[in-house]
């Protein structure tokens, strides 16, 4: 695994530019950006907040989620910074998450939770008390919720025909799917479930890859939390507000997977992590994969493994299985 190292931590999201570059926002609310092949950094934008998803427009401009100041759009060319989208159906954006865009310019956003802002996040994950929501806006009318309910909301990706929009449902270690178009308009099901970890941003490969990192928030599936979701509220909100040494911290693996369009697995990628972890997205592009995460001072890059077979190529602790093998609970 190769690292690009940053002069900020926790690239939490990735998106490629029209040069071949990486775009990336870190926690101390600058937008960088990353030459794939020389390494430069270069800070492009610098927000008030926390940046998290990001979509890169036809124009050449950037869709940023920021966790404390909801959706705003960046200018890479001139640094100019703007908010378009602060509330929905009457509530603010408590926890904008990710954003995904539509050919026809139609903006889909995750807020992750009415409840708790993003220092607080375990809290959400532990009350369990789903608050998460799935909003459309178009430019120039009013921002609907068209999913509610949801166990912190995160990340987002269309298929390549756009018949649907996948979203992760961390706190349910799953991944829904809203139909977008035909007879089924409207109507959700389940993409994945039953996850091995909670997922969270996700992306769309060329050829159709769905890919989601599942070594966020808590890390990998965390027994503890699977048994405080079985209990009572009251027991679940008195748990997270116990000080943060004694909550459930991520563990040091990075799990990334990729779907096909039926929501089965082709790629299941787990590491043991000795110098990267608490992987948060993963983008495809020309036969590597990059890595952001919510901690890390850099930008990881993988070989994709070759399929089928997956095995002889990769790095050393990186296990996958053949296209076409079915998940757990897919599609």
């Amino acid at each position: 695994m190769r690292l690009l190292p940053l002069d900020g931590a926790g690239p939490e999201h990735l998106a490629l530019d029209a040069s071949g570059n990486l775009l990336t926002g870190v926690a101390d609310g600058r937008i960088l950006r990353v030459g794939i092949t020389t390494g430069r950094v270069e800070e492009v934008a610098r927000t008030r907040g926390r940046p998290l998803g990001m979509h890169l427009l036809p124009d050449g401009r950037l869709l940023v989620c920021d966790a404390y100041d909801g959706l705003l759009r960046v200018d890479p060319a001139t640094g100019t910074v703007e908010t378009v989208l602060t509330a929905a159906a009457g509530e603010p954006l408590n926890l904008c998450s990710n954003v995904t865009v539509t050919r026809d310019g139609t903006v889909f956003v995750s807020d992750s939770s009415r409840r708790f802002p993003l220092h607080h996040w375990k809290g959400d994950i532990l009350e369990h008390s789903g608050t998460g929501r799935v909003i459309r806006w178009v430019p120039g009318s009013a921002a609907e919720v068209v999913v509610d309910g949801l166990q912190f909301a995160n990340g987002l990706c269309l298929a390549p025909d756009e018949l649907f929009l996948v979203m992760a449902e961390s706190g349910a270690y799953r991944l829904r799917r809203l139909w977008l178009t035909g007879d089924r308009a409207g109507a959700t099901d389940l993409f994945a479930d039953r996850l091995p970890g909670f997922p969270d941003n996700l992306t769309t490969s060329r050829d159709g890859l769905v890919w989601a990192a599942l070594a966020a928030l808590a890390g990998p599936r965390n027994a503890l939390l699977d048994t405080l979701h079985r209990h009572h509220p009251a027991l679940r909100r008195a748990l997270w507000a116990l000080p943060g040494a004694l909550l459930p911290d991520p563990r040091r693996t990075t799990h990334i997977q990729g779907r096909d369009a039926q929501g089965r697995l082709v790629h299941d990628l787990r590491r043991r992590a000795h110098n990267y972890h608490l992987a948060t997205s993963a983008l495809e592009h020309d036969g590597t994969l990059y890595l952001g995460s919510l901690v890390e001072p850099a930008i990881a890059t993988a070989p994709l493994p070759s399929a089928p077979g997956d095995g002889p190529g990769e790095p050393p602790g990186v296990s996958g299985v053949p296209r076409g093998t079915r998940s757990s609970g897919g599609g």
